[in-house]
């Protein structure tokens, strides 16, 4: 009984410390409720990202270099836009993460759901690509 909770208590160490290391270095974007057509977004911890607002045609409405230096917030007016379904794309040198806006008549949403997550290779040399 008590090799298995051991190697439980072992198990478990393992499998926090693996998660943890997997998270060192990404970004999570947190999403903040909008006012009318206003959406909001913040990243803790991150200095530099490219923000951009495509159409549902992926053709590119808005787009810039977000800086902070201990992390980025970010609130967009939508006003200007007609209603329909828009992408916020925020990426940074690791990974490119998608969530989809919602623009109705007197409300606009921005979904805390991940559309689509990709990560970035890294070159170590010319000939080997690592995986973040």
């Amino acid at each position: 009984m008590k090799n298995i909770l051991k190697f439980s208590l072992l198990l478990v160490v393992t499998m926090t410390s693996m998660s943890s290391y997997a998270i060192d270095g990404d970004f999570l974007l947190n999403v903040k409720k909008g006012k009318g057509n206003e959406i909001s977004f913040s990243m803790n911890e991150i200095k530099k990202v490219n923000v951009s607002i495509y159409d549902d045609e992926k053709n590119l409405i808005f787009t810039e270099i977000a800086k902070g230096e201990k992390g980025i917030l970010r609130t967009y007016n939508l006003d200007e836009l007609p209603a329909g379904t828009y992408y916020l794309v925020v990426e940074n040198e690791l990974k490119s993460v998608k969530h989809e806006i919602i623009i109705a008549e007197e409300k606009s949403i921005l979904t805390t759901k991940v559309i689509s997550e990709v990560y970035k290779p890294a070159m170590k040399n010319k000939n080997v690509a690592n995986v973040n």
